[in-house]
């Protein structure tokens, strides 16, 4: 069992939870070290004054801020450690938000929370079915590895779910990123439709299990094969096609495309046609079901709706 990053405690107004924290994903990056070509000699990365080309140790190190035109400003390290944010161990719910308010620009990394003991279990549970029902995120400060992240702390499935969240000033806008964006011309009408057509015939319930690292897999098998002494023979990728050029023929070809392979995986058979579903009771659908059901009627203005408000809006649909 994984071992918690964190732990502290979770705290909501008056109500405070003993709470561990651990990371949600785990990384499959394959990592290599470093040799000389030609040699089984390792590389190592040391600490060398550019000046002398002596090693360096840790202790004898102090940070440099650059501020142009060769001059530093040398910051020793406990001078760092005084202004550091305090050690902290709790995770203070300052206010809730939708969910959906926040844009997914703003997520970081995920976490579990778990209560740390047992005895903790009914406030753990009383708070997070009742971030379940309202379906809102509380947003929160706290110190891990001794930096301050912002977060957002929700209901999952059985458990409490902790994003670190980037600060407004970490997000770059695009402008600043990439320069001007090209003036957009209005699409004909015909070529909007015809899109249109083509993202909903690609349209499928998300199935995260259906997507691999490849890449990943690829270089795993390079390094069995290669520990076997074998060789590897890689597919070369298809030439781009250079006989479409019309927007909307290419967009057609595409609708075709797809509609044929939905065909062969439904081996040539013409898909059943719904029979009319009896309307669900919206009373008893909670705030997301409603969401849902207002996505796909097409109501305007879900994202903003409460409760009540999708309820009235599907009924009126």
């Amino acid at each position: 069992m994984a071992r918690p990053v964190w732990s502290g405690a979770l705290s909501l107004g008056l109500v405070t939870v003993p709470v561990e924290l651990y990371p949600a994903v785990a990384d499959h990056t394959i990592h290599f070290h470093q040799f000389e070509r030609g040699t089984s000699d390792r590389i190592r990365n040391r600490r060398i004054n550019e000046r002398t080309g002596e090693e360096v140790t840790q202790d004898e190190i102090v940070k440099g801020y650059d501020l142009g035109g060769g001059d530093h400003v040398l910051v020793e390290p406990d001078e760092l450690d005084e202004i550091a944010p305090a050690r902290s161990r709790r995770i203070d719910i300052e206010q809730f938000v939708e969910l959906d308010e926040i844009d997914p620009w703003f997520f970081d990394k995920t976490y579990w929370l778990k209560p740390a003991k047992e005895d903790f279990a009914k406030a753990y549970g009383l708070l997070l079915q009742a971030m379940d029902r309202s379906e809102k995120a509380g947003v929160a400060k706290f110190v891990l590895r001794g930096k301050e992240y912002l977060a957002a702390v929700r209901a999952g499935e059985d458990v409490m779910v902790l994003n670190t969240l980037h600060f407004v000033a970490d997000l770059r806008k695009p402008k600043d990123v990439m320069g001007k964006l090209p003036d957009l011309p209005k699409p004909r009408p015909k070529e909007l439709d015809m899109a249109l057509a083509l993202v909903d015939e690609m349209t499928a319930p998300w199935k995260p299990e259906d997507y691999r690292d490849e890449y990943s897999k690829r270089v795993e098998e390079l390094i069995k094969a290669k520990e076997a002494g074998k060789e590897i023979a890689h597919e070369e990728e298809p030439a781009p096609s250079a006989d479409v050029v019309d927007l909307f023929e290419a967009l057609s070809r595409s609708v075709k495309n797809r509609s044929s392979v939905k065909n062969r995986k439904s081996g040539g058979k013409e898909p059943k046609k719904k029979t009319a579903a009896k309307k669900p009771q919206l009373s008893g659908l909670s705030k997301s079901d409603l969401d849902k059901l207002a996505r796909e009627q097409g109501v305007k203005g879900r994202s903003k709706m409460t409760r009540a408000e999708l309820e009235k809006a599907l009924k009126a649909s």
